[in-house]
């Protein structure tokens, strides 16, 4: 089984802005569908909030939250990343969507980060992914993007497996 993170980080380690992504990329958004589409994915409570029609289809949505009464449809819902972990078990790969506080809870736990990273700044950022060093990983793939007319920042996809 493997246990990823999959993030979209700006050159300054950001990850969000008022309770949304930095900026909308496309591509991003098409390359997060075709990696976690059949797989769980599990997310903090905030993110789920942030997505614009609820559950994302196509995969069992786990959200972790202290709330004990928290309820969403299509949703599965646990107190605590190994509580998620557990309820995931026996898929072949589940993803860690964010945000912040589940990122740096789940990070000892990975084995696999799928990283966008944006190459540009987000002076405006208010949420950060935990720092970690590359030296603790293998660059798996990487593939890098200009901007263009669907994706206003350079960026680059990279696929990376803990040492």
């Amino acid at each position: 089984m493997q246990t990823s993170i999959i993030v979209a980080i700006s050159e300054n380690g950001a990850i969000g802005v008022k309770g949304n992504l930095l900026c909308h990329l496309s591509a991003d958004l098409r390359h997060f569908k075709s990696l976690t589409i059949g797989h769980p994915i599990i997310m903090g409570r905030k993110t789920f909030d942030s997505l614009p029609k609820g559950a994302l289809p196509g995969r069992q949505n786990v959200v972790v939250t202290r709330n004990p009464s928290f309820t969403a449809p299509d949703v599965t819902v646990c107190h605590s990343v190994e509580e998620a972990l557990e309820v995931t078990a026996s898929a072949p790969q589940r993803f860690i969507i964010g945000g912040a506080q589940l990122y740096e809870a789940a990070f000892p736990l990975i084995d696999t980060l799928y990283l966008t990273r944006i190459h540009a700044a987000f002076p405006d950022a208010d949420t950060f992914f935990p720092e970690f060093s590359m030296d603790d990983w293998d660059v798996v793939s990487r593939e890098d993007f200009p901007a263009d007319e669907r994706n206003p920042f350079p960026y680059s996809f990279l696929h990376l497996q803990r040492k």
